[in-house]
């Protein structure tokens, strides 16, 4: 994104450090993301979306400077360089490669951690720092691709997933259902477009166990009356009390307790699939933190 934005490289290397330092890293199966194929990515976007940001990549001189020389501006937060084109189409490519996995049963479940994050990209543009919405594309791979009929989505990021609900609103194949600080970027989600989206928007300052409260009301029953064979999240962290970007006041036990509920649900539905993928989170330390304990609860660990 360039020098200086929140949505930085150092935002994997804080989660690979902290798992290497909690000791749990050698527990878990690592595999590098493929690229995801245009016609997959096609499932959730307009050709025309996709189009527009691969031109707009190979536009882009190779040669990328400090003073801003070798980006293209999408929005004012959200900008892309000649290396945003593979990074965008390996982080759609990696919930791809693990909705496999969990389906082939290689893998009980999965945690993708992918930049750029892919939530507020909508079918046709993208905006939010996301560019694929990694997530919607592989619900839709899922149904599509595998033959599922029913599979949700947990979206627990500080900010409202308003691409996933751009996307998926009203494929009664899905359910989705998400928190996020209301009123507060991009603005939207308090009034749902969809009977498939469970939208608890919550004002800032709201901490873990009203939250809790507010899943255990609305969340928990429409997954168990959906009965999804297959669970997809969009994992967001920038919810926690550390990260300046939001104001919610979430801690680490918040995240593990969270995972465990989805955990509960798929485990009696869905065999135990689950597939996760990295968004939000830009307090590094908070970040780590919040992602290995999501990940012990994921691992059993």
């Amino acid at each position: 994104m360039g020098p200086g934005h929140p949505e930085c490289p150092e935002r994997l290397d804080a989660i690979d450090d902290r798992l290497l330092a909690s000791g749990i890293r050698d527990f878990l199966d690592h595999r590098d993301a493929p690229q995801a194929s245009l016609g997959d990515i096609e499932l959730a976007h307009t050709r025309m979306h996709v189009m527009s940001l691969r031109g707009m990549a190979e536009g882009l001189p190779d040669q990328i400077d400090a003073g801003g020389g070798g980006y293209a501006r999408i929005d004012p937060d959200t900008t892309m360089n000649v290396h945003t084109w593979d990074a965008a189409l390996r982080a759609a490519g990696a919930t791809l490669a693990a909705t496999d996995a969990v389906l082939a049963g290689e893998l009980e479940n999965a945690f993708c951690a992918v930049r750029p994050p892919g939530h507020h990209a909508c079918r046709d543009h993208a905006m939010g720092f996301c560019f694929f919405n990694n997530i919607a594309i592989a619900a839709r791979y899922a149904l599509d691709r595998h033959g599922l009929q029913r599979v949700a989505i947990v979206d627990f990021d500080v900010h409202h997933g308003n691409g996933t609900e751009d996307i998926l609103a009203g494929d009664d194949r899905v359910l989705m259902v998400s928190f996020f600080q209301h009123p507060f970027y991009p603005y939207s989600g308090d009034k749902p477009h969809s009977a498939n989206m469970v939208n608890l928007p919550v004002p800032a300052y709201t901490r873990g166990m009203e939250i809790r409260e507010m899943i255990e009301y609305a969340w928990l029953p429409r997954l168990e009356a959906f009965r999804p064979e297959m669970i997809f999240i969009s994992a967001g962290f920038d919810a926690h009390r550390e990260d300046d970007l939001g104001q919610l006041g979430l801690v680490e036990s918040d995240y593990q307790w969270i995972t465990w509920k989805v955990k509960e649900i798929a485990k009696k539905h869905s065999k135990g699939r689950i597939v996760s993928a990295l968004e939000g989170g830009y307090n590094l330390d908070a970040l780590g933190r919040s992602v290995e304990a999501h990940i012990r609860v994921l691992a059993d660990l």
